[in-house]
């Protein structure tokens, strides 16, 4: 039944009324029946084809034994009871056991091939591959972008974002092992319910990325990263495009990914009552390990993630802080040797001596494998992240690796400076002499930070103009910086809530 839903909610609520209503039927409706000697017995069979019906006339005549057996000092139903005529538990076993025969398969098959939840849903004929050479040939086929279907969002693109597109292209129609993750137009579209719009999680994703990188996802909440996760690693089906893992398909060879995958979730998945080693020996056997290769990967594993020495390893997760619980999630992502990781905001919750030893971790297993990792740590990004991509409203809108990005996005230097706010007039004709271009970006209670573009000032000009200011007026404090990442991020934010409207 709950294949027929798409919400979970609903689907609970109609099985509880299934539930409920049919034992309200059975009592009312069958029982009348049953106790009508003149009521043909076929049709009685042919109702408790009903499940619910079949069980409320067990139910019923369990009850019936035992009240006459209460009276007569039997010791009610007995095997031998089964074959009395008016008894109908012979019936109802032969009904429940062929029912059970039949409706587990068709519910493993319904569950399979449907689509509800936004899960991958299986070909129809999926059980005849079992009959089928195993493939392993090239999932690639002709990129799927096409000038109708994505013409306004392709021409605003950057040429950086333009150039990745192109990669991908050439990728697929030329496949080569080189690398492990490509993204063809990928889209998610989530349905409008309750009179909202749909919403656009993922708007035409191009993004091939190659082994050994680690690339870092970046964006404001809702900018569709956790969407493109959850897609890669088969949790919903993608609206339109594809990708592929290792040469295999998302949308048909997700069985296989998952022998080569590793997935940090956002949110820790654990089981409360199983210890860190308990979990770990379940996802090493889940990556085929066994034996000895077993037992060293998990202490292996425990130790990468400072989760080895004093028996910690050996507590139930349920006695784990939440930075502990995240450093398990990032060994269970890493446990077997996967080809490609996923790592939605892996440093969440860690104080900062556990987060550097975690990005100690990710750098050397990002060696012989492609990352793909989520944050809203800029320092992170910069220190793991072999390339960075900056996503809004479900658009990839600028990609590089950090230094070309603060040269392409900054090309300034970033002038902040408090005084009181009598004197915020001065600070500003005071930068004007310094750079007339140069942009306020920031301005509250004294306190201004202005863009000095970089062809315009030198380093040493800031310094001698402040000093000459600082006797003119009280200056309580001053700095200047180098474009940073989070500079460049919000840049490219606010430069892309413009075109969001179009695009959408």
């Amino acid at each position: 039944m709950s294949t027929s839903f798409y919400d979970v909610k609903t689907a609970t609520v109609v099985g509880y009324i299934y539930v409920f209503g049919s034992g309200l039927l059975g009592e009312f409706l069958l029982r009348y029946f049953v106790e009508d000697t003149s009521f043909p017995s076929g049709w009685i069979v042919v109702m408790e084809l009903v499940p619910g019906f079949s069980l409320f006339r067990g139910l019923y005549e369990f009850g019936q034994y035992s009240f006459t057996g209460n009276y007569m000092g039997t010791s009610g139903m007995q095997w031998r009871d089964l074959s009395d005529g008016p008894n109908g538990m012979k019936d109802v076993l032969i009904i429940i056991t062929v029912e059970w025969l039949i409706l587990l398969p068709v519910a493993y098959y319904l569950d399979q091939v449907s689509s509800s939840g936004g899960r991958i849903r299986k070909n129809p004929l999926f059980f005849l591959q079992c009959f089928q050479k195993k493939r392993r040939s090239q999932s690639f086929r002709t990129p799927s972008l096409h000038p109708d279907t994505s013409k306004v969002s392709v021409e605003m693109e950057r040429p950086d974002v333009a150039q990745e597109r192109g990669v991908v292209e050439q990728l697929l129609l030329e496949p080569n092992n080189s690398h492990a993750i490509i993204c063809d137009n990928l889209k998610k579209i989530y349905p409008g319910r309750d009179g909202n719009p749909e919403k656009f999680a993922v708007r035409g994703l191009s993004l091939a990325l190659p082994r050994g990188e680690c690339f870092g996802m970046l964006g404001p909440n809702g900018a569709g990263k956790t969407s493109f996760i959850n897609m890669m690693i088969g949790l919903i089906t993608p609206t339109s495009g594809n990708a592929y893992v290792q040469q295999l398909d998302i949308q048909s060879d997700m069985n296989e990914i998952y022998t080569s995958m590793g997935v940090c979730p956002q949110h820790d998945l654990l089981w409360e009552t199983l210890t860190g080693r308990e979990h770990l020996l379940f996802y090493g056997r889940l990556k085929n390990l066994k034996g000895a290769a077993l037992i060293q990967a998990v202490e292996e594993s425990l130790k990468s993630v400072n989760l080895f020495y004093g028996g910690v390893g050996d507590k139930r997760a349920g006695q784990y802080s939440g930075g502990m619980k995240r450093r398990l999630s990032v060994a269970i992502s890493l446990i077997g040797d996967p080809k490609v990781v996923y790592m939605d905001e892996p440093s969440t919750g860690l104080d900062p001596a556990s987060r550097k030893n975690l990005w100690n971790v990710v750098k050397q297993a990002k060696r012989d494998r492609a990352i793909i990792l989520t944050t809203h740590s800029m320092e992170e990004a910069e220190v793991l992240c072999d390339r960075l991509g900056i996503f809004v409203d479900g658009n990839l809108q600028c990609i590089g690796n950090p230094k070309e990005l603060k040269a392409r996005y900054g090309g300034t230097y970033v002038l902040t400076m408090t005084t009181s706010s009598d004197e915020e007039e001065e600070v500003e004709r005071l930068v004007r002499r310094l750079a007339p271009s140069a942009n306020r970006i920031y301005h509250i209670s004294g306190t201004q930070k202005f863009e000095l573009p970089k062809q315009e000032v030198r380093i040493s000009d800031v310094f001698n103009a402040v000093e000459r200011a600082k006797s003119e007026f009280p200056i309580y404090a001053w700095g200047l910086v180098d474009t940073t990442l989070e500079d460049v991020f919000i840049k490219v934010a606010k430069g892309a809530a413009g075109s969001s409207d179009l695009l959408s």
